[in-house]
Order: structure tokens, then sequence, then C-alpha cells
């Protein structure tokens, strides 16, 4: 079901503690460390759910039961009307300043008149990160996640053509549309679309490589823009580093299994299940991923970054017009050869 925009719905929420900042996104750009620090700060409220994704519900992949089955509960981290996602907030305290973290935010075409429409006072706070560097986090996330099944990065870029047309998607890709990587480097359109209908002073916008060098800085920065004390000490915390993955196929056989997907994994799980429990299962999980799934990430292939870095230059010179900063010296567009 779509996030509720009508006006009666909007002016309810507010009574109800509408969140009244959105960390929009991007992926792989810290917004998890963010979110994490800011929700340990007494003066704000954030959910224990990490990413909500309710204003950008047409991003998300649709839940399709088969006819006669069992309703289940909605996974957690997923609201389908606006009293569910209200219910998220209900514990913040009044003097408290309440917000939400959705990367997926920034990505969508409808998040922002949708945030508008329900949260007239929204502030936005968006991180944006240099594009290479950003989309090969975000394959490597894909490959972690099973929506990507290609481990060659340039080859991945290469299939976006073929993905447009609904070709080379991978089995259980859920989202394909993450796999269409350069959509996600349009930052002033994506920009733009907030700034149509929120104020430019209530849209904050952070770069990676700041808060990577600086986190307490940027951290400060974000508790002033939205009106808290800054002054208080800050834990400073790393969230979602980035993993290689050794082997995608061994990967899917790991999450067949831990899903019951197929009558042998279904049998295999039936039987794990007879001896753990469910901590001992989760815990055996983390560790089969940690030492035997996922790697340190390898050397990047630089003829494809640069390739990519030279198709982007663009995109970066426009950002840097737009928010009236030089980002092309700062990500180093200037040295391209």
């Amino acid at each position: 079901m779509a996030a509720s925009t009508d006006t009666s719905a909007a002016a309810n929420a507010l009574v109800q503690r509408m969140p009244e900042f959105f960390v929009v996104g991007h992926h792989k750009c810290g917004t998890t460390a963010l979110w994490e620090m800011l929700r340990r700060h007494p003066q704000i409220y954030m959910p224990e759910v990490k990413e909500t994704w309710y204003f950008s519900s047409e991003l998300r992949p649709a839940k399709k039961r088969p006819p006669g089955a069992r309703k289940r509960p909605l996974p957690v981290g997923r609201a389908e009307t606006l009293e569910q996602y209200l219910a998220w907030f209900e514990n913040a305290r009044p003097d408290q300043r309440v917000g939400e973290n959705s990367p997926a935010y920034l990505m969508s075409t409808q998040a922002a008149r949708r945030i508008a429409e329900a949260q007239p006072e929204a502030r936005i706070i968006a991180i944006l990160r240099e594009p290479a560097s950003f989309l090969r986090s975000f394959h490597l996330q894909c490959l972690r996640n099973h929506s990507e099944t290609e481990k060659d990065f340039g080859k991945a870029i290469a299939l976006e053509d073929a993905r447009r047309e609904g070709k080379h998607i991978p089995r259980h890709s859920t989202r394909p549309h993450e796999l269409l990587y350069s959509n996600h480097v349009k930052y002033v359109q994506q920009l733009q679309s907030y700034e149509a209908v929120i104020p430019r002073e209530r849209i904050l916008v952070l770069i990676y490589e700041d808060f990577r060098e600086d986190n307490d800085a940027t951290v400060r920065e974000v508790l002033r823009f939205l009106e808290v004390d800054d002054s208080l000490p800050i834990e400073l915390i790393e969230a979602n580093p980035s993993f290689s993955i050794r082997s995608p196929q061994l990967n899917e056989m790991v999450r067949s299994v831990y899903m019951g997907r197929g009558p042998l994994s279904r049998r295999v799980k039936k039987g794990v299940r007879s001896i753990t429990s469910t901590n001992m299962r989760h815990a055996l999980l983390r560790v089969t991923r940690r030492r035997v799934l996922y790697g340190e990430p390898g050397r990047a292939d630089e003829r494809v970054m640069l390739e990519l870095r030279r198709r982007f230059k663009g995109e970066v010179v426009a950002i840097s017009e737009h928010l009236d900063r030089d980002l092309v010296g700062r990500w180093r567009y200037d040295r391209l050869d």
C-alpha cells in the first residue's frame, strides 16, 4: 500500500509525532553510522528500525502470498499504513527531536513530495559520495544482499542496458531497479526533488569523505542543523563496512538453506532447527559469513573506476555548481587523464 498523502492524514500525523527530520541517503555513504550516532543523543529520538522505506513504497519489493496462505506479521522495518509507521515514534519524549533514516528516499521519485505533505516542517539530511567509489561499494552491498550475482564490478555496470530491458536480473533480486547503478548518481536531480517542496535552508547536504575524515565535526554540524545541544560527547561508530563476496554461488547456497528454499534446503534447515536454538543458528550464520563467505575488498579495477569518473564528471561539475562547493577538486575529478 502506498504511503498516505491526503491532507487530513498529514494533519493527524503531526499530532502523533510525525518525524521532524529525515536522513534520506544515499546507501553506503555513512547513513547507518550517522543514524547510530544521532539516536544516542538524549535530545533525539530515532527508532530501532534502521530503514523504514515508508515514503518510498514504490521502491519496495511487492510481498506476494500464494492463494490461501496464512497472513504473516509485517517484517521488522516495514509499515503499510500511517498508523503502523507512526507507532515506531510513539515512545519519543515531548522534548526530543524525532527523526528517521531511509537511504532509499534520495533515489525515490515520490519520497520528497510524500514527506513534505506529511510533515510540512521537515528537515532533510542527504549524504553524497564520490560516484565511482560509491557505486563500487554499493555493488559489494548488492552482492552481500543477494540482489546481485555478477561479482565483477565492471561487468555488472555493463549489464545496465540489458537489465533495463528486464534481462540478466538475478533470480532472487527483489529490487532490480537497484542494479541500474548509474541511476543512483543523479545528485542534482535528486536534491532538486526536495528543494521543490522544502526550503533549501531546511536541507543539509553532507559529503561522505568529510564525514569519514572527521566524524565528530560532521555530527556536530548535523546537531546544530537540528537545533539540539552540539556540545555533548559523541560516540564515534563505524557501521556496515564493505566486504567482498568470495563466491556468489556459495553465498546463495547458504542463503537457500537458511531460507529453506527447495526440498533439499528445507530438509537441511529442518534438521538444523531440530538440534539448535534460534540464537545458535543466527550466530552460526554470522560466523559462516564472516569466515567463509566474506573477505576484505580487493583492489578496485582502476580502468573501470577511471571510466566511471569520466562518465560522471558532468554530474560532479553540476553538483559542484548546485551546492556552490568545489567537489571537482575535492573528489579529484580535475586530475582525470
